[in-house]
């Protein structure tokens, strides 16, 4: 079966989102299949924050169903979900202990989520951004394999607790309170605050502008003063190799980075995880994708992710 490409991050992989039960559907299995794949595929990259071990997740579900007994199998979306959750929870476990050796900081590899028309609606595109995004993922990883499904079964597809006990084969009180401490955790680890695309995309722009000019003053203008700048490279491309913090570090890092390479770098702007990002391409290759949070008008955090592995999967037109 030939894999789909769909980005984990677009409006399709929410078609599911509280729906209460499987609906009749065509019986080729194939078809059924392909019905659910963009919610499957969803879930798994929010479990994983890897769009190919998303992939990987789902693949392996669909060689499960189509090799399962379907006259035993009185809802396909439920089924499917468990299946994907279980094969999931089992590969982040393994990523977790992988992780452990991974050479300087790990940020989840970005995606495309220009959702476009398909969601009009300006509370529903809310929610499908913060579900996919950097700073929600992050905080995700410090949550075990069991809350992080439970939270991402219950908070981005709004699945009920009953199913998500079914799909997990935990008792329905025990789900709850799985639900109610990975709220907690990420209500703590997450800072939320609202801000205009449009205001993000001129800071980027004016990041972008001050940074690649060697503009340190302007750079400090734009950083709050307990600034972040988190670099993934897995030790395959140039990046910190530890977390940067205080404006005036980051912008002597970036100052330097900037009149030390004599490669000419081509700059695009796309919606990366829910949110505006400058990507930076080297030979019409994508090189590194940067992203900001803000926070009271300044620049909060900066994500840079240079792993070439994380980088591959973006296709710009």
């Amino acid at each position: 079966m030939t894999t789909d490409q769909s980005s984990p991050g677009e409006p399709a992989d929410e078609a599911a989102r509280a729906v209460p039960a499987d609906q009749p559907g065509p019986a080729d299995p194939t078809a059924v299949f392909e019905t659910h794949r963009p919610m499957l595929t969803g879930v798994a990259y929010r479990m994983l924050g890897r769009a190919a071990d998303a992939e990987d997740v789902v693949q392996e579900a669909w060689l499960r169903w189509s090799a399962a007994d379907r006259g035993d199998v009185r809802e396909p979306r439920a089924y499917l979900v468990r299946v994907t959750t279980r094969l999931a929870i089992d590969k982040l476990r393994q990523a977790q202990s992988r992780r452990e050796s991974y050479v300087g900081p790990w940020l989840p590899e970005p995606v495309l989520t220009d959702f476009g028309p398909a969601v009009p609606d300006t509370a529903e595109r809310a929610l499908l951004a913060d579900s996919v995004s950097l700073a929600l993922l992050v905080v995700l990883e410090s949550l075990s394999p069991l809350e992080r499904a439970v939270f991402v079964l219950r908070e981005a597809f709004g699945f009920p607790f009953a199913e998500i006990a079914a799909a997990l084969d935990r008792g329905e009180a025990a789900v709850r309170q799985l639900a109610a401490r990975a709220r907690k955790h990420v209500d703590e680890g997450r800072p939320r605050y609202d801000v205009d695309p449009a205001e993000r995309r001129d800071l980027t722009e004016r990041f972008l502008a001050a940074a690649t000019g060697g503009d340190l003053e302007g750079l400090l203008a734009m950083l709050a003063p307990d600034a972040r700048l988190v670099g993934d490279s897995g030790g395959k491309s140039k990046a910190p190799l530890r977390i940067i913090e205080t404006a005036r570090k980051i912008g002597r890092f970036l100052v330097g980075a900037s009149r030390s390479t004599e490669e000419v770098y081509d700059h695009r702007f796309a919606e990366i995880n829910g949110a505006p990002a400058l990507i930076t391409l080297l030979d019409g290759r994508v090189d590194a994708v940067f992203q900001i949070e803000l926070r009271d008008g300044l620049i909060a955090c900066v994500h840079i992710v240079r792993n070439p592995d994380k980088l591959r999967g973006l296709v710009l037109d």
